[in-house]
């Protein structure tokens, strides 16, 4: 079978020169000012010119009620002005999230903007972004659009690793991506389980998934399952148990098919993966 690499594309020079001074100024502003209030104030003024291409500015008129969903909107992209979910769970670290909630909310919503599938400029603003909220990221990551994590700062993705669209990481106990891991379009890696009976008992469980394991579509890994080098989980499997090195597992729950070592040299087909 042909392989085909990822291409190295680039906008114009001149694109490249404005998006690079905006991402710069950013993770400048980002690693001066740590206090939540003026990284509210420097998120909401971003998107404020991501979304309404106008600066922030002027008084809100709140007396007149056609102009009410205006207000809502404006206010909304201040993040001191709005809740996510994860604030609501109990085990949050308040101090930790408080000082990460601007710059999540900025991904979020810069993945709500026009500009979200310049994936040029969102490989870079998300890494931007990333090494400030999560406990620690790598070189050469790709994090595509549409991407949820919890907490943030329980979360490690090491050198290499590819997160595709629309991807879940729960990162309430831990998640440990390792070097090369590719983490395919709506898959899901869960740390933290529900009692069955008391849904308010909550148990944070560790997870790591590779080096240079794949996640493929919609494929779920539990709390507390660790995905082995070089593994892959295939597309709509529930892995409740550990995946060994080197195993191609799929099913719900997850079972092992075959090993790497079983297929290679072989013809393979696509395993509904990245």
């Amino acid at each position: 079978m042909p392989e085909y690499k990822y291409r190295d594309l680039k906008p114009t020079p001149e694109a490249e020169e404005v998006y690079r001074r905006w991402l710069r100024f950013l993770n400048d502003e980002f690693t001066k000012h740590k206090e939540p209030k003026l990284r509210n104030e420097l998120v909401r003024d971003t998107l404020h010119q991501l979304l309404f291409a106008r600066p922030h500015g002027g008084k809100l008129n709140f007396q007149l009620t056609t102009e009410l969903p205006f207000n809502c909107v404006e206010l909304s992209l201040d993040p001191a002005n709005i809740t996510l979910e994860p604030e609501y769970y109990g085990d949050i670290d308040e101090q930790k999230y408080a000082e990460r909630k601007p710059l999540i909310y900025l991904w979020q919503m810069f993945d709500r903007s026009p500009l979200a599938l310049n994936h040029w400029l969102g490989f870079r603003l998300r890494c931007v972004l990333g090494s400030h909220i999560f406990k620690s990221l790598g070189k050469n990551v790709k994090m595509f659009h549409g991407i949820e994590f919890s907490f943030g700062y329980n979360l490690t993705i090491e050198d290499n690793c590819t997160i595709h669209k629309y991807v879940m990481l729960d990162d309430r106990g831990e998640i440990i991506v390792r070097n090369g891991t590719s983490i395919s379009d709506y898959a899901s890696v869960y740390s933290h389980a529900h009692h069955p009976i008391n849904s308010q008992d909550i148990d944070n469980r560790r997870v790591e998934v590779g080096p240079r394991a794949r996640i493929t579509y919609h494929a779920s890994v539990m709390a507390g399952v660790n995905v082995g080098e070089d593994a892959i989980l295939g597309a709509m499997a529930v892995a409740t148990r550990d995946i060994g090195p080197g195993s191609i597992s799929g099913g719900v729950p997850a079972k092992e098919i075959k090993k790497k070592s079983d297929v290679r040299g072989e013809g393979w087909e696509s395993d509904g993966g990245k």
